[in-house]
């Protein structure tokens, strides 16, 4: 389904920087970074209802978000958010509107971050050991997001 560009902030494409989409499994969601609302952010549009999606407490004005990844539902979003210079992956569950860094701690870069369709794998890019490796993090038992 394509959509043609649009002034519309109301619409899937703008005039503005819409990029780095990601596709939830079940072809419902499409999560992506833009600037049309003044800042750089991610938004979630629904292709069934065309309609955004919000996202309480996602887009902070004070980090740079990027790289989204959606689960099946978009019940998860990952992310790398970019604050002070740093960058880390984050995770924002839509249920409870909760935000959890997942890479805490960690030396060195991450980057380019992908949730598996039910929610319980997360893979990344890390610089950590000078080189970039892939790192895969396993939420265990959580709450999965299954169709």
């Amino acid at each position: 389904m394509a959509l043609a560009s649009s002034d519309s902030s109301n619409s899937l494409n703008s005039l503005y920087a819409d990029e780095q989409p990601a596709l939830s499994g079940d072809g419902r969601f499409i999560a992506y970074v833009s600037n049309r609302n003044g800042t750089r952010g991610i938004l979630l549009f629904d292709l069934k209802d065309q309609k955004f999606i919000d996202l309480p407490r996602l887009n902070r004005p004070d980090a740079i978000a990027e790289s989204p990844s959606i689960s099946n539902t978009a019940r998860y979003i990952v992310y790398t958010a970019s604050d002070r210079g740093r960058a880390d992956i984050q995770l924002y569950d839509r249920v409870t509107e909760q935000i959890q860094v997942l890479t805490a701690g960690y030396r060195g870069w991450v980057r380019h971050p992908s949730i598996s369709p039910d929610g319980r794998y997360i893979t990344f890019e890390t610089g950590s050991n000078g080189q970039w490796d892939i790192e895969v993090i396993d939420r265990g038992t959580i709450e999965l997001d299954v169709l």
